[in-house]
């Protein structure tokens, strides 16, 4: 456990990277896009092993962090809807729990369809659109759609599609959804949300409900710690957070999806 500060983020992340090595990340030259400090991928390529790798965000604080790494070919500052790529530059595209964030989320998909090489991959994980029904909600009073528009706003969640809707808009792009599986069970996000609660929602709280988790971290500065927690100390912390989905469950709070763009045809 590297960043032991981050214990809800832990959590999601810790699933979401299974998820992600399960499927398995493509092969040849690709893009993380929306890489944030590059801490994820790094994990996942421990994994499958290296890939060549451009990274992409748009703060530059996240880049420097990042480039540090020295797991990406490059690493640029911009946004995702003007990508600064010539077109079917790469063989693949990754996002990790990003696109849920970005406004203009057509210019993305657009940009995203005319970089991939021909028969390009576009692998991406987001909230789904049973987010908010795996979300146990207020304590004992108030109101819970007060509580999800705030949660939302802490999480800056801008939609919850669900798999067709993704295919949708992939397709007006030039990309055809391929695959297309939930994760994260209903135990597993209200695990999320009461770690969420007692760690990061006071804080925000606390900071008036105007600052983003990632302002809050770089303010008491802790978002560049590093530590390491003692093996069996992990190891407890593990096992009492339960990572396993009950099979029975039906809902789930996101969606692993793989879109691919067409092969050129003679």
């Amino acid at each position: 456990m590297a960043a032991p500060y981050q214990p809800a983020t832990n959590f999601w992340k810790a699933v979401e990277i299974e998820e992600v090595i399960k499927y398995g990340l493509p092969n040849g030259r690709g893009l993380d896009l929306g890489c944030g400090d590059g801490h994820l991928i790094a994990i996942v390529l421990g994994h499958v092993g290296s890939r060549e790798l451009v990274g992409l965000d748009i703060d530059p604080r996240e880049t420097a962090l990042a480039h540090a790494r020295n797991i990406y070919r490059e690493v640029v500052t911009v946004p995702a809807d003007h990508l600064p790529f010539s077109d079917s530059q790469f063989d693949f595209v990754f996002s990790n729990s990003v696109l849920e964030h970005i406004p203009n989320i057509e210019g993305v998909l657009i940009e995203v369809a005319r970089v991939l090489k021909p028969g390009g991959r576009f692998l991406f994980t987001v909230p789904g659109a049973d987010f908010h029904r795996c979300l146990r909600g207020p304590r004992i009073f108030g109101s819970r759609e007060r509580y999800l528009r705030e949660t939302d706003a802490r999480c800056f969640h801008l939609r919850y599609w669900d798999a067709s809707h993704w295919s949708e808009y992939l397709r007006k792009a030039g990309l055809i959804q391929v695959h297309e599986h939930e994760y994260l069970s209903m135990s597993q996000m209200r695990r999320w949300e009461s770690i969420a609660r007692n760690t990061s929602g006071i804080l925000y709280n606390m900071f008036g409900k105007k600052k983003q988790p990632i302002e809050i971290q770089r303010l008491l500065h802790v978002r560049n710690l590093r530590m390491r927690l003692p093996r069996y100390l992990s190891s407890l912390i593990a096992g009492a957070l339960d990572l396993e989905s009950r099979p029975e469950e039906q809902f789930h709070g996101c969606l692993l999806i793989e879109a691919r763009k067409a092969a050129v045809t003679s």
